[in-house]
């Protein structure tokens, strides 16, 4: 469905709070209005220690368009911003143990803007938006009761894989962000087709030629986000969320409300800390122990 927006409103919507930095400007008329400025390039950039060929006229666009829709986002960014600290606080340890490169964090915020709650109209979930089967084959659980793909840790051990399988298949971190979108044989194939080696001298499905990009802006952006409009202090930006300790739970019917109620939390608290619960109450007919985070007790006002 198409909604259509009377002009003025939108200029007044891409305009407003975090916008880029705009000048005040006066039409013929005396009324005043600010322009909307192109984000500034980076001099230099490169991705997971490989460099993005900037000197070509076809990726400075493509990342100028980037940037342009990432920093005029408002909201949209403004709220992934604020989240990086408490998800980073969790990715970053994961990534570095897994060796994989730092950067990869930003192909995550492209994914889910840090929502560990996003499901994609197509089926995706979780951070790092895995699909059912392809979580399965990562050894995801993935199920109506108990979903991983929405396990933060546990995701991002599958992601971490995912990519290791890649970068040994292209030798090229680039080129496994960019599987990550369109698959390892449909960046394979495609590669075969055209006779390339890189991801920049590649033809590929409109999304994965957009996708880098999108990373390599949030990766801009996030490394100054005054320079792109967003006022950030370092108290802004949400906690991490570590006030908790780990218990095992087992039985069948797993209650979760009678679990939270016997940790002195309630179940909003539990499922906050716990996403992966996607229903009240867990069969559990495999027998499983499930290793379950609780808060602390100073959880919500430690936030």
């Amino acid at each position: 469905m198409k909604t259509f927006v009377p002009y003025v409103a939108l200029c007044a919507f891409l305009l407003a709070g975090c916008a880029q930095p705009s000048y005040s400007q006066t039409t013929t008329g005396g009324e005043e209005f600010s322009a909307i400025v192109l984000p500034a390039l980076p001099e230099t950039l490169d991705f997971a220690g490989e460099r993005v060929p900037l000197e070509y006229f076809d990726v400075r666009e493509a990342l100028q368009r980037e940037l342009l829709v990432t920093s005029y986002m408002h909201s949209g960014t403004f709220r992934t911003l604020l989240n990086m600290k408490r998800y980073f606080r969790v990715i970053e340890p994961i990534l570095a143990k897994n060796g994989i490169p730092d950067d990869f964090k930003y192909l995550c915020m492209a994914e889910s803007a840090l929502n560990p709650e996003t499901v994609s109209p197509a089926g995706a979930a979780g951070l790092w938006q895995f699909m059912p089967k392809t979580g399965r084959e990562y050894g995801l659980a993935v199920g109506p009761q108990v979903d991983e793909r929405y396990d933060i840790e546990r995701s991002t051990e599958a992601a971490c894989s995912y990519l290791r399988d890649a970068y040994e298949k292209f030798g090229s971190w680039t080129l496994a962000a960019a599987a990550y979108n369109a698959g390892n044989a449909g960046v394979s194939r495609r590669m075969n087709i055209q006779g390339t080696e890189s991801y920049y001298d590649t033809f590929l499905p409109q999304e994965t030629m957009r996708y880098l990009y999108r990373i390599l802006s949030l990766k801009t952006i996030s490394g100054d986000p005054e320079r792109y409009g967003y006022r950030l202090s370092e108290d802004d930006y949400y906690a991490p969320l570590d006030d908790y300790r780990t218990v095992e739970v087992g039985g069948a019917p797993i209650k979760w409300a009678e679990v939270a109620a016997r940790y002195g939390t309630n179940y909003k608290m539990l499922r906050l800390l716990n996403p992966w619960m996607r229903d009240y109450v867990y069969d559990n007919k495999e027998g499983r122990i499930l290793k379950v985070k609780v808060p602390g007790d100073a959880f919500r006002s430690a936030l």
